[in-house]
């Protein structure tokens, strides 16, 4: 076989086996309503699988075959068999210097290529496929033998190093976790962080407190400022301090120092009183913020940050403003969307995994309760990677007896909100129809949204490996904007994109283009490839919409909007 064939048929069957487990956030929204992991458990899948191979005996024979064969070369020391690269399960050398281990491993391997071979082989329907990928790999996740004290190098070297103290504490911490709410393994250490205090830190004031959210303005910290401010709209489903995590690695930080006048919204964390909080609520909040905005800086257009599920509800506020004829009127400068999905006509998101039965009763259920709860959530989040946020953690916290990191991003990751009921039926039509693909079929605030009609300059960051929003999700609904388009591929996952600080011994980099092609595979054939952070980028393309610099503000707020509370805030405190 040829080197490029060779790559093409490693990359398909990368895609193949991620995106099973690449679901999107649709999925999350789905499964966490009606009770989360368990569904993705797929016995119809696993049936349909059954029944494919019954029509092809021979390959399922072919297999079996060719497994004996790779067992029995691991066993006489020939198996060429080995660990993706990258993949930290395996990094201690015992893995390949210890002839038992090694024979072990390669077995474990062999029988994964296997099943993902069979699966391949019973020619079902793309979203049995799926759903049979995502239960196969659950399940031979768990049964890695890194997760087992007794096959895992490092921890018998704990154990002798400890004399097994590393087992003794490893229990005690598993009682612990048993007994809290989520029964999982802690990822975070949270006894090193504050949000006000380590997180969430850059100086700034609230100056507007509605029933929705609450918009924060960052104090300005050079002579000079641009003339377009600039105003961050964060996901609904977690706190919006992703944006200003650690000094050092925050958004709002970095760009308050380039001189951008610096605005970010911090939503409630809705109750049951606030059920009926939807897509037009939030629209019309985002609005609401942007006035606000406009008339503290001196009433000129703003340039609008979204994230996530932010970006989703800008999205459907700017059709709003395209069909009512007031976009240009409207005060918005450009629109930059990060990590955010508008287009789910990809086979392994919504369809494959939420279908709109299971659909039906996750609207029903956070109907009946007036919210989605955020633990249930998360609960799911992570059951999309349980290799680094379960099977890592089990062999942490419980084998080796160490207590979990202390790291910025899992702590957030952990402070979890609730998504309030209307909105959260509102994002699963969105994601069932695929709305935005189809101009005139969602409204917002009593309009078509065609997003084709919205003619700004619009920015695009996605992440290469995205679990969440897969980046190619991201670059097709990139190509529903009119206007002029920039889309950045940063090669980080979820929120690794985000933060993204410079960095002199940074490994980042990110592909870049303003010319976009029709598919993904021709923007990655094509798009220039740049080292190190899309911040600098990103900052460059703004300068060029911002205006001329002026003299910083003296104090925050003005006569109308007053601060009346220091950042991050009240909201973002509130469980």
């Amino acid at each position: 076989m040829s080197d490029k064939a060779t790559t093409e048929n490693n990359r398909s069957s990368f895609r193949r086996t991620g995106q099973a487990a690449r679901s999107g956030l649709d999925v999350m929204l789905g499964e966490a309503a009606v009770g989360g992991p368990p569904r993705f458990i797929a016995p119809g899948a696993g049936v349909k699988v059954g029944a494919g191979l019954a029509r092809h005996p021979r390959r399922a024979v072919s297999r079996a075959r060719r497994l004996t064969a790779e067992l029995a070369r691991a066993a006489l020391g020939r198996s060429e068999v080995a660990p993706t690269r990258g993949d930290r399960r395996f990094v201690d050398p015992a893995w390949e210097g210890n002839w038992l281990l090694r024979r072990l491993l390669q077995a474990y391997l062999a029988v994964g290529e296997t099943v993902d071979g069979l699966i391949t082989d019973a020619e079902v329907d793309w979203r049995a496929e799926r759903r049979a990928r995502l239960a196969a790999a659950n399940v031979l996740d768990a049964l890695a033998p890194s997760n087992f004290a007794w096959s895992n190098p490092s921890v018998l070297k704990e154990i002798v190093n400890t004399g097994g103290g590393n087992l003794v504490r490893g229990t005690r911490q598993l009682l612990h976790d048993l007994g809290g709410p989520s029964r999982m393994p802690a990822t975070v250490d949270t006894s090193g962080f504050e949000v006000g205090g380590n997180l969430a830190a850059t100086p700034g004031s609230v100056v507007l407190r509605t029933e929705v959210f609450e918009l924060i303005q960052y104090q300005p910290v050079t002579d000079q400022v641009r003339e377009t401010p600039l105003l961050f709209v964060p996901p609904t489903i977690n706190k919006f301090y992703v944006l200003d995590l650690s000094p050092g690695r925050s958004l709002i930080e970095h760009y308050v120092a380039q001189g951008q006048q610096v605005f970010a919204i911090s939503w409630r964390n809705p109750g049951q009183a606030q059920g009926d909080f939807d897509l037009d609520t939030y629209a019309a909040a985002v609005a609401e913020a942007r006035d606000a905005v406009a008339t503290i800086t001196g009433g000129g257009a703003v340039h609008l940050a979204a994230v996530c599920s932010g970006g989703i509800i800008t999205a459907g506020l700017l059709g709003h403003l395209a069909a009512t004829g007031a976009l240009n009127a409207s005060g918005v400068a450009s629109l930059t969307l990060m990590v955010c999905a508008l287009d789910n006509d990809t086979e392994g998101t919504v369809s494959a995994l939420t279908s709109r039965d299971v659909a039906a009763a996750a609207v029903a259920e956070s109907a009946r309760k007036g919210y989605v709860d955020g633990q249930a959530l998360a609960g799911v989040f992570t059951w999309l990677r349980p290799n680094d946020l379960v099977w890592n953690y089990v062999v942490n916290n419980y084998l080796l007896g160490k207590a979990p990191p202390a790291f910025d991003v899992l702590y957030w990751n952990q402070d979890t909100v609730r998504l309030a009921a209307g909105l959260h039926r509102d994002f699963i039509h969105i994601a069932l129809d695929n709305s935005f693909l189809h101009p005139g079929t969602l409204e917002v605030l009593g309009s078509p949204v065609d997003l084709g009609a919205v003619d700004l300059d619009t920015y695009f960051v996605a992440g290469a490996s995205d679990h969440i929003v897969p980046w190619e999700a991201a670059y097709n609904g990139a190509q529903l904007f009119g206007g002029k388009r920039r889309f950045v591929l940063s090669r980080s996952g979820h929120i690794q994109a985000l933060v993204n600080p410079p960095s002199p011994d940074s490994r980042s980099s990110f592909r870049v283009t303003d010319e976009l092609p029709d598919g993904p595979d021709e923007f990655l054939a094509g798009a220039a490839q740049a080292p190190g952070s899309w911040w600098g980028d990103w900052d460059a393309w703004l300068a060029e919409r911002s205006g001329e610099l002026k003299s910083a503000p003296k104090k925050l707020g003005d006569a109308t909007y007053k601060a009346h509370g220091k950042a991050p805030g009240s909201y973002v405190l509130a469980r």
